[in-house]
């Protein structure tokens, strides 16, 4: 039997070989486990990174607040004026010049709901911050993706 054995491969050798061709195989087939498994270490390790970057730029918290501040005021500003221009409009003898400014105004706040779209997602959701910064980016840019 030895000569068979060292022609044909000892049954420890052919189950190595078994082995290694059922992981080869094994390997090349992506599992939707696999990949639910991959996905929740990419997003755990996408929550470690902004939290160490957070902890890192922590001098520059004073900064971001007067930014954020500053950029959700001016938003605000502009709701508050269109609204208020759009409800005098009713009671004006020419409500069409009075449309038209309210138009003018919400046109230039909603051109900055991408910024504040970032600003609340880094303040209030900051794990889901890779989801957001797309879709701000997104509109932003007009509504064009690049890929």
């Amino acid at each position: 039997m030895s000569f068979w054995g060292r022609i044909f491969g000892t049954e420890k050798a052919l189950t190595g070989i078994v082995d290694g061709v059922t992981n080869g195989l094994d390997a090349l087939v992506y599992t939707d486990e696999e990949k639910a498994s991959d996905a929740t270490k990419e997003r755990s390790e996408a929550r470690l990174m902004v939290v160490k970057w957070m902890e890192s730029t922590q001098g520059q918290n004073l900064a971001r607040r007067l930014i954020a501040l500053s950029i959700t005021s001016v938003w605000l500003l502009m709701y508050l004026i269109k609204s208020t221009v759009a409800v005098v409009s009713v009671w004006v003898d020419n409500p069409s010049l009075w449309l038209e400014t309210a138009k003018v105004v919400g046109d230039s706040a909603e051109s900055m709901n991408g910024a504040m779209m970032l600003i609340l997602a880094f303040y209030f959701a900051a794990p889901h911050m890779g989801d957001i910064a797309r879709a701000a980016m997104n509109k932003f840019s007009g509504g064009f993706s690049q890929k």
